[in-house]
């Protein structure tokens, strides 16, 4: 998700940088909360809203809330004061390790910002573990929440200058350099430490939380791949190519409501720079010919003026979403990979339009405290990818897909 130094660095801090107003005044043409009666149809739990603020790490703080959901569902968590609250900065600094060696190894030619993908953390954990928030929170720099433009400057910086090669041959220590900057600005990962008087490693503690990160898929929807195929999305912050399976539009929407009618979540990923998605909690995917996109600077696309007093109508007219229009749109870039969020639940507005209930990390803002309400015609044409429990997939898709008989322990619940 390419949200750091590019559209969502302005959607993720608007509310420390830009005065109230800025942020609270909706855009001419944009939706707004005020018009909107929701009721809920269900949701499952999630742990608390948490904000990534001004760093580009939606993609780990998104997958981890998804993680946490599915121990809880898995271990039957109910006492809210026993859920879960995994470290994201373990994630981002080991990511950061891992990216590094592949940036290196590829003479410079991969993606070295901010953004990532879903696979990266599911590949963190299986090879280093994870470790409580309370046992690494990473701000080793200062700042109560994560301010990072630094840190990635700093890291860019130095694995160009490895890249460079001015010895004419790479020392065995340049890693260990690198390694030294995010030990500095995020702490030494322990190797070992305490939860509930109990001693663990992070592998250890994966362990004991139950988290197989095989038994979690990503999913997506192109017509330039075979369907029931998998391919790696050709987005730049992909860069472990991350592999998605590829199912047509109505099986792709069917799988996302199939995983919460089974009490499961889905990771999702996706595009959030229309005027539709606003910064009050509602993303609604509108017809362009009923409202315009105005052009300006990137921050006016995001938060609007300081002096725009006019709002949308409460009838807000959405964009019909076919296969062909959400190829399109990936196609022609107007949908991208923007940032990385939570599904938990499915609601329905005044009207009886369905929505999807949705968990962000930019704090409580908004007017549903950091919990967006997604239409479904929106996560059709907007959603890149996601990532779900194998086991919340319908039968009959999962045996399209190869995945039916995936191990003993992940056979399908009946």
């Amino acid at each position: 998700m390419k949200d750091m130094m590019r559209k969502l660095f302005f959607a993720a801090s608007a509310a420390v940088l830009l005065p109230l107003a800025a942020v609270s005044q909706p855009k001419p043409g944009a939706p707004r909360a005020a018009d909107y009666q929701f009721t809920t149809v269900k949701s499952i739990p999630v742990t608390s809203v948490k904000n990534q603020y001004r760093s580009g790490t939606c993609w780990c703080f998104s997958s981890l809330s998804f993680l946490e959901s599915e121990i809880m569902k898995a271990k039957g968590i109910q006492d809210t004061t026993r859920f879960p609250d995994l470290s994201e900065m373990f994630v981002v600094r080991n990511a950061y390790h891992d990216r590094a060696i592949k940036y290196v190894r590829l003479d410079g030619k991969l993606n070295m910002a901010a953004g990532s993908d879903f696979g990266d953390v599911l590949d963190v954990i299986a090879t280093y573990g994870i470790v409580p928030q309370s046992v690494f929170s990473g701000m080793n720099y200062g700042t109560d929440l994560p301010v990072q433009g630094e840190l990635d400057a700093v890291l860019r910086g130095y694995v160009e200058a490895v890249v460079r090669n001015p010895n004419k041959t790479l020392t065995p220590v340049w890693p260990k350099g690198f390694d030294g900057i995010l030990n500095a600005y995020l702490g030494e990962i322990p190797a070992e430490f305490e939860v509930d008087g109990k001693t663990y490693t992070p592998v250890t503690y994966r362990d004991e939380l139950g988290i197989n990160t095989d038994d979690f898929v990503s999913i997506t929807s192109y017509t330039h791949h075979p369907f029931y195929k998998p391919f790696a999305i050709e987005v730049e912050d992909n860069w472990r190519w991350t592999p998605s399976y590829n199912l047509p539009l109505d099986e792709f929407m069917a799988v996302i409501d199939n995983a919460i009618e089974n009490g499961h979540t889905v990771l999702w990923g996706g595009d959030v720079s229309e005027l539709g998605f606003t910064r009050d909690g509602i993303a609604v995917l509108l017809d362009p010919k009923a409202a315009k996109v105005s052009a300006g600077s990137d921050q006016e696309r995001w938060v609007g003026k300081a002096d725009e007093k006019s709002a949308a109508p409460a009838t807000m007219k959405e964009l019909a979403v076919t296969q062909e229009v959400r190829q399109e749109m990936f196609d022609n870039k107007t949908s991208t990979d923007d940032h990385g969020m939570h599904l938990f639940g499915i609601a329905k507005d005044q009207n009886g339009t369905k929505y999807y209930l949705i968990k962000n990390s930019w704090g409580e803002t908004g007017a549903f405290k950091g919990i967006w309400y997604m239409s479904e015609n929106f996560a059709k044409a907007k959603t890149l990818n996601y990532v779900v429990n194998r086991n919340a997939i319908p039968v009959d898709i999962q045996k399209k897909l190869g995945l039916y008989n995936y191990g003993k322990t992940n056979r399908p619940r009946r």
